[in-house]
């Protein structure tokens, strides 16, 4: 019988939280109040936005609006149903073309969002007598899904696909999937797809990778990081946001016709969740366009991201070339983090602390990112700020051991 019988239902919590906040764990919404390019105003400070996934700085872009307007007026502020029954429209079968083009695949199908596109995907293509092998740290999103599958799950060290290959040889399962971010959010470290791709075909596996950090960032005209190391036709399954690079809202996978004819019937959190709005696809659509052609956001991101690396070196952090837009300080414990994200914003810069579970035990930090929207001023008060907080914690911070791989 329940401990808490004729007692508050609810009480429980309070005891909990009283935890998390002892432990410096407690999370609440930031509120932005206003943004302005790549400013937003916090408490009625301008402070130079350092936190967001929006790499190619196109979630402000005055075309994504125009086309985000343009598609509203068209179709409506909502899509009204699921796909399946009245709410996918002409725009959004444009859109999957476009992204399937892009990543170099058949067709594809787009999800409200990443976190969704991902559940979807894993439940659909494996379940019960399956074996799922996923990377220790790969995304919350497909961790979930995997759970949600029903198969069993062999996690294999972060980026040790030796281990991936003795957990695949131990067998005893029907259907198997390797699933890995490609860029992973946290370290902006990357994935060996061919390492992957190998393992996979040698035992008849299928693969899919989620590009979420690297799609419109990495590789020619952004195509990812599978087109990048050359793996676009190995890889089974490629997942992708339009939320982070492409400054929109939602997710997709790209794939051959069967896979996505597979998808649109049996991913729940396609079948039975609204489509998108007609704004978000508009968007998309056009910070597609964008993303292949204006190359310069991606050098400027990459002139940026390799400046800070140089500088975090050269305090004390084992940082080596980064991937993508991700910049992480490891300062390790979260009172630390805190601490530094407060020396952040006495510079004027804003990205807030990183603790557990969001990242493991002791290894709290600061997760910048950097934009193609920054401009030689925005980049002198990253760098300034970025010193300050290196100074103060760069000492102790190789035991954290962060070794980064090359795109």
């Amino acid at each position: 019988m329940s401990a808490y019988r004729g007692r508050n239902p609810l009480g429980w919590i309070s005891k909990a939280l009283d935890e998390l906040a002892a432990s410096t764990l407690e999370r609440n919404p930031y509120r932005i109040e206003a943004v302005e390019g790549p400013y937003i105003y916090r408490t009625g400070r301008r402070l130079l936005l350092a936190a967001s996934n929006d790499y190619l700085g196109l979630r402000v872009d005055s075309r994504l609006r125009e086309a985000a307007v343009e598609a509203t007026h068209r179709w409506g502020a909502g899509s009204g149903a699921s796909p399946l029954v009245s709410g996918y429209t002409d725009l959004q079968r444009e859109l999957e073309s476009a992204l399937a083009g892009w990543k170099g695949k058949d067709d594809c199908i787009v999800f409200s969002s990443g976190y969704l596109a991902n559940l979807g995907t894993i439940t659909s293509l494996v379940s019960r007598g399956d074996a799922v092998f996923s990377d220790e740290l790969n995304h919350a999103s497909i961790i979930d899904a995997c759970r949600l599958s029903g198969a069993e799950i062999r996690v294999f060290r972060h980026l040790d696909y030796d281990h991936l290959e003795d957990l695949v040889r131990k067998g005893g399962f029907e259907k198997g999937l390797v699933v890995t971010d490609s860029v992973f959010s946290m370290d902006g470290d990357v994935a060996d797809l061919r390492a992957v791709a190998s393992i996979a075909e040698k035992y008849g596996l299928m693969t899919m990778i989620d590009e979420a950090h690297a799609t419109g960032v990495v590789g020619e005209e952004g195509k990812g990081l599978a087109h990048a190391q050359g793996v676009t036709d190995r890889i089974d399954v490629i997942m992708g946001t339009l939320s982070k690079a492409l400054g929109s809202q939602g997710g997709f996978v790209c794939g051959e016709r069967i896979l996505i004819r597979w998808l649109r019937n049996k991913a729940r959190s396609f079948i039975f969740d609204t489509a998108p709005a007609p704004a978000v696809l508009g968007a998309a659509a056009e910070a597609v366009r964008i993303a292949r052609s204006e190359h310069y956001r991606r050098a400027r991101v990459e002139s940026i991201r390799d400046r800070l690396a140089s500088l975090l070196s050269s305090r004390g952090f084992p940082v080596e070339r980064l991937c993508a837009g991700i910049v992480p300080i490891i300062v390790g414990d979260a009172r630390d983090a805190l601490e530094a994200a407060e020396l952040l914003l006495e510079c004027g810069v804003f990205a807030p602390a990183i603790r557990p579970p969001s990242v493991p035990p002791k290894t709290s930090r600061i997760r910048l990112t950097v934009s193609g929207a920054f401009g030689p001023r925005e980049e002198e008060i990253l760098v300034q700020a970025v010193d300050t907080v290196a100074q103060r914690f760069g000492h102790g911070a190789s035991r954290h051991g962060l070794r980064p791989q090359a795109c």
